[in-house]
């Protein structure tokens, strides 16, 4: 073995089929060692866009004088968030993600074949990461998550965000060994239906990175999440279901109930006395429909609020096209 070949083994499997697939897709060198970063380091990416890292919180004094004087395009989210939005255009185009609810999630965790789906202009109303490529569906990691790690007084548990497919899997398992696991789809459908029970978001989440597709299932709560936080104060990180709760006036006794669980404070007692969804925030997730216990709570499509991520009509769509 030659000295170049030395060198190239150092190199782990899952980093060089990192690389590899991204040539493939005609990816840029800048976008794979941005991708590379954030899989490889990705608590301390995380944490530090929050502003929550141990290391960030050392450095704050320093990043808010950059700030002062290189203020962001829109609004960060988070101490380094700003110099991602420089870095990378806008945070919400690169990177985002998309409401799901439980029957829907976790339809994308059944998938039992290679799918390709590329620009969901109307599912993923982004400019940059709305492609659902999905090779080896069945390779799932779940891993601590990132946005929880280093949260004072997290939700739990922690092992809730979920990889999936290749060559992210085998990446962040090869790089995160003390903090992931590889799971198998029934083990995920238990994570998802348990963090449904919870009250807590479906998102997957796109990133133009991470080879520009879709790449995980986070569950998500609003005290701990940072894209949940970002959207909130105005970067748009988060796509709606393509859904809408609505309310049946004649079943609502005003409980209160689904209020108490609703992640975007979409839903307050109306002066009626029965529930109102506001439209604007509420992001179809259907959370507040499974916590009714009247069951005066559906989800109905909302066109206006874009396409639903339906992994098994999308297939269907596509198969037609090709003909």
């Amino acid at each position: 073995m030659n000295s170049g070949d030395k060198r190239f083994h150092l190199v782990s499997q899952s980093t060089r089929d990192f690389f590899r697939t991204g040539r493939q897709e005609g990816v840029s060198l800048k976008d794979m060692l941005h991708g590379y970063v954030y899989g490889r380091w990705t608590y301390l990416y995380i944490g530090g866009g929050k502003g929550d890292h141990p290391m960030v919180k050392k450095l704050a004094p320093v990043i808010r004088a950059y700030t002062k004087l290189f203020p962001p395009k829109e609004k960060p989210a988070g101490m380094l968030e700003h110099s991602l939005t420089m870095a990378s255009g806008t945070i919400a185009d690169g990177y985002h993600g998309k409401a799901m609810p439980l029957n829907s999630v976790k339809e994308l965790v059944m998938v039992n074949q290679p799918i390709r789906v590329d620009d969901l202009e109307q599912v993923i109303p982004y400019v940059r990461a709305r492609s659902i490529v999905l090779e080896n569906p069945n390779h799932i990691v779940v891993l601590d998550c990132p946005c929880r790690k280093h949260a004072e007084n997290p939700c739990l548990p922690m092992d809730v965000c979920m990889v999936v497919g290749e060559p992210f899997a085998s990446f962040v398992l090869e790089h995160q060994p003390e903090t992931s696991r590889a799971i198998t789809r029934d083990e995920a459908i238990a994570i998802l239906e348990a963090e449904d029970a919870r009250g807590h978001v479906h998102h997957a989440f796109f990133k133009d990175a991470m080879l520009g597709r879709f790449y995980a299932l986070c569950n998500c709560c609003s005290c701990c999440c940072g894209a949940m936080g970002a959207h909130k104060r105005g970067t748009p990180m988060l796509a709606t279901s393509g859904y809408l709760a609505v309310v049946d006036a004649d079943e609502c006794i005003g409980c209160a109930s689904c209020e108490d669980y609703c992640q975007f404070g979409a839903l307050s007692i109306g002066d009626e006395e029965f529930m109102v969804v506001d439209t604007e925030l509420c992001m179809g997730c259907g959370v507040c429909e499974s916590k009714c216990p009247q069951e005066a709570i559906r989800l109905e499509a909302a066109p206006e609020k874009g396409i639903p991520l339906e992994i098994e009509k999308l297939m269907e769509a596509a198969a037609l096209s090709e003909v």
